[in-house]
């Protein structure tokens, strides 16, 4: 029985560990802390394999969201350092590379506040409603989308020039 649970659990992880540590990193901010993130509910997902029924994808997303939002409730604001002046942020040029777009967009969502970067992952990222966002993360509709308003609001003061771009659905006409 233990060797057919492994197997299982061991063909999950080859089949959906990228895609999981596309969402731990969304929800991290970098590559470490992604890792050891997913890692951890790796652990957890193991232990309980052999109960969980279905699809065990949302179930471990779960405990990436959980533990994530634990993780950010634990940690002390002590290891912000403030300065007088915020540094210089690059303009987005225009060259057909938005590499420098990205860098961009992805220093302004580590500049977020954990509950709206977890909000703007789940909702935009993971393709997830409010009612959906709200019942993982354990608070009202409401809550979602305020948080995602402000989160977006956030986003378009960090990154000049983000409403200029064409929408997902323009592009791929």
């Amino acid at each position: 029985m233990a060797e057919v649970t492994d197997g299982e659990f061991t063909a999950f992880v080859n089949e959906r560990g990228a895609a999981l540590l596309r969402v731990a990193y969304a929800l991290a901010g970098n590559q470490h802390a992604a890792e050891d993130l997913l890692q951890n509910a790796l652990a957890k997902a193991y232990a309980r394999w052999p109960r969980i029924r279905g699809d065990a994808e949302p179930y471990v997303k779960r405990i990436l969201y959980h533990d994530q939002v634990s993780g950010w409730r634990r940690r002390s604001r002590r290891s912000e350092v403030p300065v007088a002046e915020l540094p210089e942020r690059a303009a987005v040029g225009d060259s057909g590379d938005d590499t420098d777009l990205r860098l961009l967009l992805r220093d302004a969502l580590r500049a977020l506040p954990p509950r709206q970067r977890a909000v703007l992952t789940l909702r935009y990222l993971e393709d997830l409603s409010v009612e959906q966002t709200a019942a993982l993360l354990g608070c009202r509709a409401g809550t979602v989308a305020s948080q995602s308003a402000k989160a977006l609001a956030r986003l378009r003061q960090l990154v000049p020039g983000l409403d200029e771009l064409p929408s997902r659905t323009e592009v791929t006409r």
